[in-house]
């Protein structure tokens, strides 16, 4: 059987490299596109045997080279998202909403088998949300100019490799007080990116299409929670202290300042609004891949970073 095409949008983060793993090893062949080759090429040619995978390096809103791209293309998959707003056109409006257009757009001229979208839970209810708001016309503009697209909607997706976990236990390993935004009570249902890559597969493998699917973990977890659990697991303890709305926008107007900001207002307009199943569209458990790994276990085999001894913090050695 011929190797089906993939081009990948965004395959360098960590979702990227878990999925460019997962299909070069059920022979798919991957083209991945990145703004930077000298930058991101040696982290993604080591995710696949060579002869399965090419790298282009290509500004994403360059459309006569993009479009090249699609000439020997079977599937689009793009990965692109942005937590915060940066300067040079990296802007939610870019990013999320008219980037995807354009994707989709070109699905649809080339005659592509599948689309498929990364965007995220819970931007229906999230509506005083820049972020939320972009996602959401994003993917308007992509059922609009291709129908029969997929659109993935994870819940917070962690792993080694996230912005997540590691970031909230660097922060936690370092500062003795650390805030909770409405009182820590948002509930989020966290997805493994392992998990999370077997669904994308999943619709890949199935040629699933015209869907959105909600992607969560089996699990429910206040942020709160989240704080405390990470905090068992790196052996510290630390005071959460719930911070008012306004002090909590003063301090994320600061932070937001920073290249790479803490937080931001818009992310703390988002935490009013938990992360979990709308029940209005099909779950990953619904077409059959529910996720199999728990927070708390798979946080756990790479938090040794953030403990004191580091690796060897959880070792017992006898005197000899």
């Amino acid at each position: 059987m011929k190797a089906k095409n993939c081009l990948i949008f965004g395959g360098s983060g960590q979702i990227g490299k878990h999925l460019i793993r997962k299909l070069t090893k059920n022979n798919y062949r991957v083209t991945v596109v990145t703004r930077n080759i000298h930058q991101k090429s040696y982290t993604i040619k080591t995710q696949a045997n060579a002869g399965y995978i090419d790298i282009v390096e290509a500004n994403i809103f360059d459309e006569i080279k993009i479009r090249k791209l699609f000439e020997n293309c079977d599937i689009c998959i793009n990965l692109i998202g942005i937590l915060y707003e940066k300067k040079r056109g990296s802007t939610f409006e870019n990013i999320h909403a008219i980037f995807p257009s354009l994707l989709a757009k070109l699905c649809k001229e080339y005659n592509l088998k599948q689309f498929i979208h990364l965007s995220a839970l819970g931007i229906n209810q999230a509506k005083d949300s820049n972020y939320a708001k972009s996602k959401l016309e994003g993917e308007n503009n992509i059922l609009k100019n291709f129908p029969v697209s997929t659109i993935i909607r994870p819940s917070i997706v962690y792993s080694v490799d996230d912005n997540f976990t590691t970031n909230f236990m660097t922060l936690l390993s370092r500062m003795p007080v650390f805030p909770l935004y409405y009182s820590g009570n948002t509930k989020f249902m966290p997805i493994h990116c392992s998990d999370l890559v077997e669904v994308i597969h999943h619709v890949i493998s199935k040629n699933i299409s015209s869907n959105i699917i909600e992607c969560v973990g089996p699990e429910t977890i206040t942020f709160k929670e989240i704080l405390n659990r990470l905090l068992v697991l790196i052996n510290k303890k630390r005071i959460l202290i719930p911070f008012p709305l306004s002090l909590s926008i003063l301090t994320a107007k600061l932070f937001q300042i920073l290249p790479k900001p803490l937080i931001t207002v818009d992310q703390i307009r988002l935490l009013k609004y938990d992360n979990i199943l709308s029940g209005k569209y099909k779950s990953n458990f619904d077409i059959g891949v529910p996720s199999l790994r728990y927070f708390d276990k798979e946080v756990e085999k790479y938090c040794y970073m953030w403990k004191e001894g580091g690796q060897f913090s959880t070792k017992k050695y006898k005197n000899f």
